[in-house]
C-alpha cells in the first residue's frame, strides 16, 4: 500500500489546504497519510531539511524510499505520475 508523510505545522494553513486536497484521491488509490508536525514530532535532522518547504509531502510505495512529491502546493500532476509509476 502506498503511504504519504505530510511534513506540517499546526498554524500553517497551506499545510491544512494540503491536506484537504490528498484526503479526495483516498477514493480512487488506497494510501494512508501520516502527519507529522514538524515543531512537536521531526527530528533535528528533519527540521534542518524540511523547515522553510512546509507542506511537504513525501509519497514512499512498498519496498521503495519515500519521494518529496511536493511542497507549498498540492501538485496533482506529479501526484498522479506517482500513482502511475
Amino acid at each position: 500500500m502506498n503511504q504519504f508523510t505530510l511534513y506540517s505545522r499546526s498554524y500553517c494553513h497551506l499545510c491544512d489546504d494540503m491536506l484537504q486536497q490528498l484526503l479526495p484521491y483516498q477514493a480512487q488509490y488506497a494510501f494512508e497519510i501520516k502527519v507529522i508536525d514538524l515543531d512537536t514530532e521531526a527530528s533535528p535532522e528533519l527540521l534542518a531539511i524540511y523547515d522553510e518547504l512546509v507542506p511537504v509531502l513525501l509519497g514512499q510505495k512498498e519496498g521503495a524510499e519515500p519521494q518529496q512529491i511536493c511542497h507549498y502546493f498540492l501538485d496533482a500532476v506529479k501526484l498522479k505520475a506517482f500513482f502511475d509509476e
